[in-house]
């Protein structure tokens, strides 16, 4: 695991035009705290009780990335971590597209009604900023029922409410569960509940999760995402 550690994070650091002595620790780190920082411990509760989860492999998996790169320019999957990144100044996803530049892995199950959760473990390194880095897709009135945005440090839901802070460099487990029946939409973050805020409206839903440039998004964006399966009941 160590020798992995060391070549994604020197990846990043060439992607991003980092310095390695930026983000080296200047005391050391206790065993507990470090299996928390790679997303080994988390809280007690379990908000996959009831729920079934649903067969996923890498063909469920469909990436979207700026229509002029290949997936290996701006996604790698290395020792079960799915790493995502996208320059600002990127193309869109597709040539009639005009929205702004993303790399994002779609989950690959639609869904209209029942209860259908996300969960994973999400690092997002320091520097990156006004991205979108999951979402709900799917809405009555807009293109998506929920969006997870980090803003300085920050896991907000749009642009509003918190449900995390100081985020950076640190992996977090998510559990996000909709509700299409009720409409609504719960977010938990390392087996607490953080927020419950209502969805948008009937529509075709389905999961996104990565990094979708948003509102002052910083010159490179990077999520990494680990353990990804899919729920429902």
């Amino acid at each position: 695991m160590t020798g992995a550690i060391l070549r994604v994070t020197a990846a990043y650091f060439r992607r991003c035009n980092l310095q390695e002595d930026d983000t080296l620790p200047s005391e050391p780190v206790n065993v507990k705290r470090l299996l928390r920082h790679n997303g080994f411990l988390r809280a007690n509760a379990d908000p996959t009780q009831g729920f079934t989860e649903v067969a996923l492999n890498e063909n469920n998996f469909d990436i979207q990335k700026p229509y002029d790169k290949e997936v290996s320019e701006r996604y790698s999957f290395i020792d079960g971590v799915h790493f995502m990144w996208v320059y600002k100044d990127d193309k869109p996803h597709s040539t009639d597209s005009h929205t702004s530049p993303r790399t994002e892995i779609l989950t690959g199950h639609d869904y209209t009604e029942g209860v259908w959760q996300l969960e994973g473990d999400m690092y997002v390194p320091q520097g990156t900023s006004g991205v979108c880095v999951m979402q709900v897709f799917g809405g009555a009135q807009h293109a998506t029922s929920m969006m997870l945005l980090v803003s300085n440090g920050n896991l907000r839901h749009y642009n509003d409410q918190v449900v995390a802070s100081d985020i950076y460099d640190r992996w977090i487990h998510l559990n996000v569960i909709h509700n299409a029946e009720e409409g609504k939409i719960n977010v938990f973050v390392d087996g607490t509940q953080k927020a419950v805020v209502n969805d948008g409206g009937h529509a075709n839903h389905f999961f996104k999760c990565g990094v979708y440039a948003n509102n002052n998004a910083s010159p490179c964006m990077e999520s990494r995402w680990k353990n990804i399966k899919l729920w429902t009941k």
